[in-house]
């Protein structure tokens, strides 16, 4: 940990954060424009919604609620929608500070801090903590391990963020990232729901949710954003987005007619962020993971942020992006399966997606894959996606 005992190296790692955050917002930017040329289908008038974004998981959240059934009635001005759907973004909010308090492991006292210093002993853990792992050594198992919630000795060896500011970064050693890669294998992990507590059978190895985590938020926030009369909505994780019912041209109270959500989903080649179609649908879910995302360049050589637990190097792809598509309520399924994909490559990544669309498991789903040579692939033959 860095030593802030002087006002000049305090100074420094302010500064040094807020061009970090400034990147984020950024990228967030490109994102948003992708949401905001969603629209939605020919026949529906433009409806903006409400819209509130907060920054947590190390990403701008935005959350944009079209119509509510509950805190807003038929003939209320759009004053009155805002200041309730207002009143549930922040509800909301507070819910997702909960999430990242309890499941991010740069969280001093988080239920992953507390079990990854435990040295391999039993930990008490929340019910979303035990859920998260559980899922994490589920696809674990998917994925035929190239998928694993246990990277985390490796996952700190690397800075992917300083690639966003002046100066860099260096790679980690061959030494110590083959020491790192020793600890790491999710059927170590231990879960008891009885107890609810988890394990770490190798007192060295480190979890990190970062894979799972924000898909599970996702589902999680967009279950909550309905317990609380959202009928329209747009839940927008960074590169997690769900949405809730359809496109709501009005601030009704739920009775409304809806059309479909284009959501965009980003062309990884075109380096002013322009999309590379639109996806059409209703209570979905979009998860994309890419190379792109987050890396650091050393020596004219480029190191992306999705890491081999074999090795704790970025692994070996020819995946550029990976955009997984399924159903809502799917978002920790299609967070999962984008890094396991990328992971896999493009054919691998193809055949697996396939296998679990005609097993069913996790619903209808389907991907879609950018290689670096820039070729588009669809596990799914009939795919509603439109490309541009």
């Amino acid at each position: 940990m860095q030593d802030r005992g002087t006002d000049l190296w305090y100074n420094l790692d302010m500064f040094k954060k807020k061009i970090r955050k400034l990147n984020i917002l950024l990228l967030a930017a490109v994102m948003a424009l992708a949401l905001c040329l969603s629209g939605c289908d020919s026949g529906g008038e433009m409806w903006n919604g409400y819209s509130k974004e907060s920054f947590y998981f190390d990403t701008i959240c935005e959350i944009t609620i079209y119509s509510l059934e509950e805190g807003i009635v038929e003939g209320d001005s759009e004053e009155a929608f805002n200041d309730a759907a207002n009143l549930v973004i922040t509800d909301t909010f507070k819910l997702m500070s909960e999430y990242e308090n309890t499941l991010s492991r740069t969280v001093e006292g988080s239920d992953v801090d507390r079990i990854n210093k435990a040295g391999g002993k039993s930990t008490a853990a929340g019910e979303d903590t035990l859920e998260v792992i559980e899922k994490g050594v589920e696809f674990g198992d998917v994925s035929g391990g190239v998928f694993d919630i246990t990277v985390g000795k490796a996952s700190d060896l690397w800075d992917f963020h300083e690639s966003l500011e002046e100066g860099g970064t260096e790679v980690p050693s061959e030494d110590a990232l083959k020491e790192a890669a020793a600890h790491i294998d999710y059927t170590e992990v231990t879960v008891d729901e009885t107890a609810g507590t988890v394990r770490l059978r190798d007192p060295e190895m480190m979890l990190d949710l970062g894979g799972i985590a924000k898909g599970y938020i996702a589902d999680r926030t967009a279950e909550y954003l309905r317990s609380r009369g959202v009928t329209s909505g747009i839940v927008n994780l960074g590169g997690n987005i769900e949405v809730i019912g359809g496109k709501s041209t009005s601030f009704d109270n739920g009775d409304g007619e809806q059309y479909n959500f284009n959501l965009g989903i980003r062309d990884p080649l075109n380096e002013s962020g322009g999309l590379l179609g639109i996806y059409p649908g209703k209570d979905i879910t979009i998860v994309t993971s890419g190379t792109y995302e987050r890396f650091i360049e050393v020596d004219g050589v480029k190191y992306h942020h999705i890491l081999d637990p074999k090795t704790g190097w970025p692994v070996d792809t020819d995946v550029l992006q990976v955009s997984i598509i399924a159903g809502a309520g799917h978002s920790v399924d299609c967070d999962g399966l984008s890094t396991a994909c990328l992971a896999l490559g493009s054919e691998e990544g193809t055949k697996l997606i396939r296998k679990l669309a005609e097993e069913g498991k996790y619903g209808p789903v389907e991907a879609i894959f950018v290689t670096e040579s820039g070729e588009v692939i669809y596990t799914n033959e009939d795919t509603a996606f439109d490309k541009y």
